[in-house]
């Protein structure tokens, strides 16, 4: 039996709760290969980011053409991609079809309120890169960036703000409402289908400042679960590979005051169902 394998195309977190590393955790927990194409190196811990190095452009496809010259990728997460070149390099290779499904992140700020893209990548992830993506997972601010738009404030903003998003290109639009919590009670994600209707997910807020990483781990988690084959030219099949990311990410904040790593905003725990207890 070959292995499932999910590529992420992302930068590095030298502290392990995000980026490439936080990635291949999450394909592992749940049961694919890992491969990384690295896009950026950062200096970053659980406190902030001092310093981001761009991989260039042209090495970035290097990388990616090398691999997928190898390598049967069963689907790809794209987290950050730092300049409009990268973007551009990065959806001029995966919009050929040979990685498998697209899920991208649309990176643009660190949990800890660092901005880790400039404003052209912005702009070329909104109009280059989500149309070649078969989901794109933005939390609030991001958005309401990508649409120009003020952030969401209700439920209802989150449904509208997500439909919207699907006439910029991508095929599924999974808006995160983390960021709404508190006001929400709950923690509330809204998933638009392009011609399957808009599905809401709900699960409990768990109490904890440690949430380094979690959008790139339930992207991260999305890639995992797609590299499972669907029926024969069918799309995957999102509303239910979205409940099954969420336990994994769910698993993780309820157990992520566990590792005690670092002294700023921790990371998640990607391994908590692995782990169990083992600590």
């Amino acid at each position: 039996m070959s292995a499932r394998v999910a590529l992420s195309v992302a930068g590095s977190d030298p502290s392990g709760g995000a980026g490439i590393q936080a990635d291949l955790k999450a394909f592992s927990a749940l049961g694919a290969y890992g491969c990384a194409v690295l896009t950026a190196l950062t200096a970053q811990s659980t406190r902030g980011v001092t310093g981001v190095h761009v991989v260039p452009a042209s090495f970035v496809v290097d990388q990616l053409t090398t691999l997928l010259d190898d390598v049967a990728v069963h689907a790809t997460k794209t987290g950050m991609l730092p300049t409009a070149e990268v973007v551009e390099a990065v959806a001029g290779v995966l919009g050929g079809g040979t990685a498998g499904p697209v899920v991208v992140d649309p990176v643009m700020v660190a949990t800890s309120g660092d901005a880790l893209v400039d404003a052209e990548a912005v702009a070329a992830i909104r109009d280059v890169l989500l149309p070649v993506a078969a989901l794109v997972t933005p939390n609030v601010p991001e958005a309401a960036r990508m649409l120009c738009t003020d952030p969401a404030r209700s439920e209802a903003d989150l449904r509208a703000q997500a439909v919207a998003l699907l006439d910029l290109g991508p095929a599924a639009v999974l808006v995160k409402g983390g960021h709404l919590a508190d006001e929400l009670g709950e923690g509330v994600d809204v998933l638009a289908v392009r011609g399957g209707g808009v599905h809401v997910s709900r699960r409990p807020v768990v109490p904890t400042s440690n949430t380094h990483g979690t959008g790139c781990t339930l992207s991260a988690a999305l890639a995992a679960v797609a590299t499972v084959p669907s029926t024969a030219g069918a799309a995957p099949d999102w509303p239910a590979l979205v409940e099954d990311a969420r336990d994994l990410l769910q698993a993780g904040l309820e157990a992520a005051d566990d590792l005690h790593v670092g002294t700023g905003n921790g990371p998640v725990h990607h391994l908590a169902q692995l782990w169990g207890d083992h600590r």
